[in-house]
């Protein structure tokens, strides 16, 4: 009888545990803070509620992993490898399914497979970490086969319960779930959290990774310019950022693709041209979200655009705080 992936992770046997941590290496071929995101983390709030480690709302009710995202779907389909963080055993995979957005529609058949592609990984001392959305076809590994850190497991997807690329990274240990950036736990939130020195603070010395990644309270992901304003999935597909804009293009659109928004947060766009600055459009973000992009511009009123360069601000600012800034030209010709 074939078992799924979760049925392997309830039945694996473990070994008595014993005062040693792991050592985990980065997991992913990708640079974060340029080419990918930690998008969620894992919860740690024991009620309805959620909060990252830092006590932020990188992460949502009952998240128990860390997912890493890469900005487009395009991304993906160029292939970034998903690598073994720690020596182990295969001990279960799973390499089939499409990479497809998940829907109302396909809910039901992703019940119970909601992890997408994957691989489950024991190893020594009780640990086991399991590897989620991987992309379609492109497990490397077979079960029961020895793997070191750094072992190429596969490539990052969207398959599974998963509306964006990334790889959904959980660790275990005796099947208890350990959020890698704080095994002891979260810090005290009662003491309240500085959003500016924890964007460049790492992670506690408690943490489980080699080189600890920055934490970043969110940000931006892209900008680009467009003729008009393009919708959401042009732009995480990467299609918006590949528009060619000309002088007679009837309107100059700025938009900027970020993630992590919080309730409260402003979004500053302002585009300024071959004579100055010509249109700044400030939104205030009405509820958190994950991913999320703002567009602002101006409509073509003459005949053609004046020839020079164009260049557009946005400025991520959550109270009165700048938490990040991104900026984008084009060149009329």
């Amino acid at each position: 009888m074939r078992l799924s992936l979760a049925a392997l992770l309830l039945t694996l046997v473990t070994a008595p545990a014993v005062a040693s941590d792991i050592s985990l290496q980065w997991p992913l071929d990708c640079s974060l803070g340029d080419t990918c995101h930690i998008q969620q983390y894992v919860d740690h709030d024991p009620g309805p509620g959620s909060r990252d480690y830092t006590c932020q709302g990188l992460t949502y009710s009952g998240h128990k992993g860390t997912d890493i995202a890469l900005p487009y779907l395009s991304d993906m389909h160029r292939g970034v490898a998903v690598r073994a963080v720690a020596p182990g055993v295969v001990q279960g995979l799973r390499n089939r399914m499409p990479d497809i957005y998940s829907t109302e529609e396909n809910a039901a058949a992703l019940e119970g497979r909601e992890c997408g592609n994957g691989v489950v990984l024991r190893h020594a001392d009780g640990w086991e970490t399991q590897y989620c959305h991987m992309r379609q076809g492109s497990v490397q590994v077979q079960k029961g086969q020895q793997v070191q850190a750094g072992t190429q497991l596969g490539e990052v997807g969207l398959s599974g319960k998963t509306q964006f690329p990334h790889l959904h990274l959980s660790l275990r240990r005796d099947g208890k779930v350990i959020d890698p950036f704080a095994p002891k736990g979260a810090q005290d939130c009662a003491a309240g959290i500085d959003p500016v020195s924890s964007a460049d603070a790492t992670t506690d010395a408690a943490s489980l990774w080699t080189d600890p990644p920055v934490y970043e309270p969110g940000g931006f992901l892209g900008a680009g310019f467009s003729a008009q304003v393009p919708r959401f999935q042009e732009i995480k597909s990467g299609e918006a950022s590949q528009i060619r804009m000309t002088r007679q293009s009837p309107a100059l659109v700025f938009w900027a693709y970020a993630f992590g928004g919080q309730q409260g947060d402003r979004v500053r766009l302002t585009i300024s041209g071959p004579t100055g600055v010509f249109s700044v459009h400030e939104i205030t973000l009405d509820r958190n979200q994950a991913q999320f992009f703002r567009a602002s511009g101006k409509r073509l009123n003459d005949q053609i655009w004046d020839y020079g360069r164009y260049t557009g601000l946005a400025v991520l600012l959550r109270d009165d705080v700048e938490i990040d800034r991104i900026e984008q030209a084009v060149s009329l010709r």
